[in-house]
């Protein structure tokens, strides 16, 4: 039925639902790089500081969930003048994605990871998991938002839903994210601390927002509009 009639008026609502809750995953993003003049030595240096960072990651044990390498590239970083196929350096760059579940260690493993030489860190950007009860709650919370502005609309005409036609979701629930940068750059480390790992960062999950919204479609009992 696309089209109410007067034995069968149709109503269409759109129910919503926002559910705030706290994250459960954190990805961070680790890019080691190297630079020189000689390709052996940089391919040598980037080995050994991806090992590190790998190692040092690898050391909080099952705080962290998963751990996987990314992109890799040596490129040359040709001269400015004169001619030929001279290189002036060479640049090389690995990327490592970390997932972690155990929020309390995060602040120091990034920390220390944007401490190491060449090292920069990206994120945190905080998840849900793709198993999460959440966005299924959100969902049958906009279902019963549809319902409850339904029957608004028929008691506003002095009658009752007849039939459920259709249920959509408007925007299906998307799974939040939250993101924040931050890179070696930005850490502060005092001469006096040099030798020893900087104090942790104190990173504090935000609340994450779940919204979904669903368009219902009823019949109502028809009304006697006029009495």
């Amino acid at each position: 039925m696309t089209n109410g009639t007067a034995e069968a008026p149709l109503v269409t609502v759109r129910g919503e639902a926002r559910i705030e809750t706290a994250p459960e995953i954190a990805r961070v993003w680790v890019t080691v790089s190297a630079r020189g003049r000689d390709r052996r030595h940089v391919l040598e240096d980037l080995t050994r500081r991806n090992a590190t960072a790998l190692d040092l990651i690898a050391s909080y044990g099952d705080a962290v969930e998963r751990v996987s390498s990314g992109s890799f590239s040596v490129a040359p970083e040709p001269t400015a003048y004169g001619r030929g196929e001279r290189v002036r350096a060479y640049h090389g760059r690995v990327r490592i994605a970390a997932r972690l579940t155990d929020f309390t260690a995060l602040g120091e493993l990034v920390t220390r990871l944007a401490d190491l030489d060449l090292t920069s860190v990206e994120g945190p950007e905080w998840e849900l998991r793709a198993d999460s009860p959440v966005p299924a709650e959100a969902r049958r919370t906009a279902a019963r938002d549809a319902v409850r502005r339904a029957r608004e609309y028929a008691d506003a005409l002095g009658t009752t839903l007849a039939a459920l036609v259709s249920l959509t979701d408007d925007e299906p629930g998307r799974t939040p994210r939250s993101r924040s940068n931050f890179s070696r750059s930005v850490i502060q480390v005092s001469a006096a601390a040099a030798e020893s790992a900087p104090a942790p960062l104190d990173l504090e999950p935000p609340q994450l927002s779940v919204e979904a919204s669903a368009v219902a479609r009823f019949t109502l009992h028809p009304p006697a509009l006029n009495t």
